[in-house]
């Protein structure tokens, strides 16, 4: 084990909004804001906040200390402060139109210090949901919501609508045979339909680990309504990729810009398009965020009678009144058939997210892009194959799910400069990074790029990564398969580092590939069953019967045996695979597999979800005693597992929003590392043999007391 324990915070999640250098350097400024008697009171942190660079340029000393008023003068402790500094960041991606951070509105997370949200927004985003869920079968008993009310907060209690709402974002996500869906649900049922709604909704991109199920039971608005946000606006930006909308291609004039455009968050995409559009209509001015340049409405008449002159009204441009114009630029938009996400007043006050949301809805309904099929060929040529496209969701989904300060949006780009891969480094394993020696984007200097992605490198090989003939400059140059081969041990290196730290259960002993597949074969038979995994390529397993067997034996009620078929036909594979994703989901695993991954018994992906069930089961707080199997747990395939709902079921749930770390640990893809390859198909062939035969890829934890110190000096 590592020495280095560098800044500790008790709240896991606290923990995962910061680096070690941030909070160390938060936790300095904490020290000293101390008064005589030692202590920091809420009164004293509106002159320290408005000397931090993160928000001296949008907000004055008496802003921030009018937006703390509410909060009283108590004292405050160091995760107090850290909560308030995450809001003040909040509120400064809103105010500053998210013109900084790309994708903010995944990025952004609420505390619980200050609780405001947006009249403007709330009322949006109920019209949203009452016009994609109007016709849903459970739901159309509650709907329409009335804006003006709460009913949307009280409706979300039970879970029912947020997890019908990530399917309306990303079909499929969820199989709607595991949401409970009753008029009355007892405790442990909603509490389930929200952990399943969670952990999908990471699974999708969102940024939830400030997030628990007590919080959406409660119906907390600022926490409801920040996590439909996030949803929505993954919905309406879900298009603008090059994968998806082809026709893009036209923004760049050069057939080299291609990759630069496929680099670019979706936010970005969305800008570039307005301005290209913009350009061709003789604005003058180039539009950089969704907030303060849209405030006139000028850059919304030019846009809207470029891509349909058939509504334009000349007046629109003549009018000196901003809210005036605002409102003829949306009766433009209603003749387009474009639904309304923002009032005049929204436009004329700059918001971000309802401007946002807007300019998709327009993209959606009329992008204005030609069909020129030389260019759309030459764009889909230079898109990824199905197989790297995966492999580039899930690590990219892995990485924004640990909560590092970077919010990725293109993996083979976004990990270019080596910072990003620092930062998960530093997750993974804590201290190992000599931030002394690391460069924060935006970065000029290409060598100052290759100086990080060198300590990448070295990092790697302490950590007994399989790095041959791997140097910093590959980084730089973007090599895909090497990236994802990097990832991937990564993420396979943390799942076993957690499993092996896990409840001292295994005594700081090693754990390999064989020790999950032996815990999974022994978790089965203590049920009564015959299954067995021969290994993580296992055909058998396409099926997926193995693994509803092994999470029936961690937790007898999750699978309902009515709802799995035989696993025969393709069909029938696809229906058991999608069924396991989400009981698992349902269960507590943060898990980002697809189910083609079950289906083509993908070995990397197939010990990953073994993995995950593993941790999850370890965790909680009744003995895994692997005894012979009891009458209630001994399931027929033909029955459905009687609810057994007790308090301890419902205490082993409690923290099952925060297994962030779960997340490294629940995706996996094919490994491009040759010596990876050999040493993991070496153990499963001799997976019967015992465990001291693995040590080929047992991955020591490296000690970096060295970084220790230098980080405390």
């Amino acid at each position: 084990m590592s020495s280095f324990q560098g800044v500790l915070v008790s709240d896991q999640w606290l923990q995962s909004q910061f680096t070690q250098v941030e909070l160390r350097s938060l936790k300095s400024r904490f020290i000293s804001a101390k008064n005589q008697n030692g202590k920091v009171n809420i009164g004293d942190l509106p002159a320290i906040m408005a000397k931090l660079k993160a928000f001296s340029d949008v907000f004055n000393e008496e802003e921030i200390r009018n937006m703390l008023a509410d909060s009283g003068n108590d004292e405050i402790d160091f995760e107090g402060f850290l909560r308030t500094y995450l809001n003040l960041q909040t509120l400064t991606a809103s105010k500053s139109g998210s013109s900084g951070s790309p994708s903010s509105f995944l990025k952004a997370t609420t505390t619980t210090l200050l609780h405001t949200i947006s009249e403007s927004e709330k009322s949006s985003y109920v019209a949203h949901i009452n016009s994609y869920l109007r016709d849903d079968p459970f739901l159309k008993q509650f709907l329409p919501i009335d804006p003006a009310s709460n009913e949307l907060f009280n409706l979300a209690k039970d879970g029912v609508l947020l997890c019908k709402l990530i399917n309306v974002a990303v079909p499929n996500t969820i199989d709607e045979r595991t949401i409970n869906m009753k008029r009355v649900l007892n405790p442990w049922e909603r509490n389930e339909n929200h952990t399943l709604c969670l952990n999908s909704a990471k699974a999708i991109g969102c940024t939830v680990v400030n997030i628990g199920n007590q919080d959406l039971v409660e119906g907390r608005p600022h926490l409801v309504l920040g996590l439909i946000s996030q949803i929505i606006k993954i919905q309406l930006l879900a298009d603008l990729n090059l994968r998806k909308t082809p026709q893009l291609v036209e923004l760049v004039e050069d057939n080299n810009d291609v990759e630069e455009l496929m680099g670019l968050a979706p936010e970005k995409v969305l800008l570039k398009w307005m301005n290209f559009h913009l350009k061709k209509g003789g604005y003058q001015k180039t539009v950089t965020n969704f907030s303060s340049d849209l405030k006139d409405g000028e850059a919304y008449a030019y846009l809207l009678n470029v891509l349909a002159p058939e509504h334009c009204n000349p007046a629109t441009l003549d009018v000196k009144d901003p809210a005036e114009r605002a409102n003829l630029v949306l009766d433009h938009a209603e003749k387009m058939d474009c639904k309304r996400y923002l009032s005049p007043k929204d436009i004329v006050e700059g918001s971000a997210n309802l401007n946002l949301a807007f300019v998709a809805q327009i993209f959606h309904q009329r992008n204005g892009l030609s069909i020129d099929n030389k260019k759309i060929s030459f764009a889909e040529m230079m898109t990824d194959d199905e197989l790297i496209s995966r492999e580039e969701r899930c690590f990219r989904l892995w990485i924004n799910s640990l909560g590092i300060n970077s919010y990725i949006n293109n993996l083979f780009e976004d990990v270019r400069n080596g910072w990003v891969l620092l930062e998960v480094l530093d997750k993974v394993s804590p201290g190992s990074v000599n931030w002394k020696h690391a460069t924060k984007p935006p970065i000029k200097m290409p060598f100052r790029k290759v100086e990080n992605c060198n300590q990448v490198v070295r990092i790697g090989k302490q950590l007994k990564l399989s790095l041959v003939n791997v140097g910093g400059n590959d980084f730089v140059q973007g090599n895909k398969k090497l990236t994802l081969a990097f990832l991937w041990q990564l993420m396979r290196f943390n799942i076993l580092q957690l499993l092996k730290n896990l409840r001292s259960r295994f005594q700081g002993k090693e754990i390999t590939d064989t020790d999950i597949l032996h815990w999974a074969n022994r978790k089965v038979k203590s049920t009564g069953r015959t299954s067995k995994m021969e290994s993580f390529k296992d055909k058998s397993l396409s099926s997926g019967l193995f693994f509803l067997e092994l999470l029936s034996a961690v937790e007898p009620r999750v699978v309902n045996w009515n709802l799995v078929s035989k696993g025969e036909s393709d069909d029938e594979k696809k229906l058991n695979a999608t069924y396991i994703i989400s009981v698992a989901r349902k269960l507590g695993c943060s898990i980002f597999l697809l189910p083609e991954d079950i289906i083509g018994v993908n070995q990397k992906m197939i010990l990953t979800l073994t993995a995950s069930i593993m941790y999850w089961s370890l965790q909680q707080p009744v003995s895994d005693s692997e005894s012979s199997p009891s009458p209630s747990v001994a399931l027929s395939p033909d029955s459905s597992p009687a609810p057994s709902i007790n308090g301890e079921d419902e205490i082993s749930l409690d923290g099952l929003s925060n297994l962030t770390v779960d997340d490294a640990a629940s995706y996996s893809t094919v490994s491009y590392s040759h010596a990876e390859d050999e040493d993991t198909e070496s153990q499963e062939a001799s997976s019967s043999l015992p465990v001291e035969n693995g040590e080929d890829t047992q991955l020591q934890e490296v000690s970096s007391s060295q970084a220790g110190k230098e980080d405390d000096t």
